[in-house]
């Protein structure tokens, strides 16, 4: 899909809520906000907690959890300053994660290799704005394809960032690429996770990401101690999957270079043995596996036995989807171990 309208080059800002805001659905939300836009809000305490909202259009669940919020202290006072952050509109309208001749807006924050585009300088702006100010903590607010539960991101792992994790959840999971996501270039002066929310209209994602922002208004400050043993579940990002360029998939049994098995989405969050079978596939490079410095582990990951793609050791998937589309635009999934949390 083609983007009809001129990219934005300039961050919008807003200190009050814009009128029918509270009640408009993202597909017609470029009718009140015209691109990305900076919404402050003042509130009893300060600084400000920070929420970024739609930077994939076609995840809602931000948008829904604030309106929420928002309409709990309507006509009154927030607990706490706040600044949302609404992404990419344009997306949103056409209800698509980007438009094709977009950048990702979760890939050009301060950090990624994409400095030169309009979006990279909006972010840049964005970031540079709320470190000034200064910023309570930062929560990312999406929503994933697959089945997938509720989890929470962290680029770092300092206890108020495991803290703030374990507001949204018990699941962690503890990444270092890709690069340029929001929650890892706001980590550099705050703490900062982004939280998956299950899939678009996930009423019970809505409602926790509302009571994590809700909840956030309220403190006085993150605890800085050690997160209990059992309080949270930690997991650490090793590999980025993706098929290689220009290779067919199927998923429902149609012949294709690569044929996954029709229940791939349902594997996400469950250990896999060395061994379990993820596809049939015509070659052995047509699924490849990335770590975290980008370099190429395929054969770490995968083995292909009879033309069966199989896993090399016991990982756990995470974001694994039948979205074609998503999968061409960002990738398979993402393979985590197990990670002992931090004495300090």
């Amino acid at each position: 899909m083609n983007d009809p309208h001129p990219r934005p080059v300039s961050l919008l800002t807003r200190n009050t809520v814009p009128p029918g805001f509270l009640d408009v659905d993202a597909p017609d939300l470029h009718e009140i906000l015209p691109g990305p836009t900076l919404i402050r809000l003042d509130g009893r305490r300060a600084p400000a907690l920070f929420v970024s909202i739609l930077l994939h259009g076609n995840e809602d669940v931000g948008l829904r959890a604030i309106q929420l919020v928002l309409k709990h202290h309507a006509g009154g006072t927030l607990p706490r300053a706040l600044a949302i952050f609404v992404g990419n509109v344009e997306a949103a309208r056409a209800g698509v994660r980007r438009l094709d001749d977009q950048p990702d807006y979760n890939r050009v924050w301060p950090g990624t290799p994409d400095t030169e585009s309009a979006e990279a300088a909006i972010m840049r702006d964005v970031t540079a704005s709320m470190h000034r100010a200064g910023t309570f903590a930062s929560i990312d607010l999406h929503n994933n394809t697959g089945l997938n539960p509720h989890y929470a991101c962290v680029t770092r792992l300092d206890q108020p960032f495991l803290q703030l994790a374990s507001l949204f959840g018990r699941t962690v999971v503890y990444f270092r690429t890709p690069l340029g996501v929001q929650s890892a270039a706001f980590a550099e002066f705050v703490p900062s996770i982004t939280c998956e929310c299950g899939k678009a209209g996930d009423v019970a994602g809505i409602e926790r990401a509302a009571e994590l922002v809700e909840a956030c208004l309220h403190m006085e400050a993150l605890p800085g101690h050690r997160v209990r043993d059992g309080d949270v579940h930690l997991f650490h990002t090793v590999a980025t999957v993706r098929p290689d360029v220009g290779v067919s998939l199927s998923f429902d049994g149609p012949p294709a270079d690569v044929v996954f098995r029709p229940d791939i989405d349902a594997l996400n969050f469950r250990e896999m043995s060395s061994g379990t079978a993820l596809a049939h596939v015509t070659r052995g490079d047509a699924v490849r596996a990335f770590g975290e410095s980008g370099e190429d582990i395929t054969r770490r990951i995968f083995a292909v036995d009879d033309g069966e793609l199989r896993l090399r050791a016991s990982l756990m998937p995470a974001m694994l989807t039948r979205d074609e589309r998503v999968i061409r635009q960002d990738c398979l999934c993402y393979l985590m171990e197990r990670l002992s949390l931090p004495e300090q």
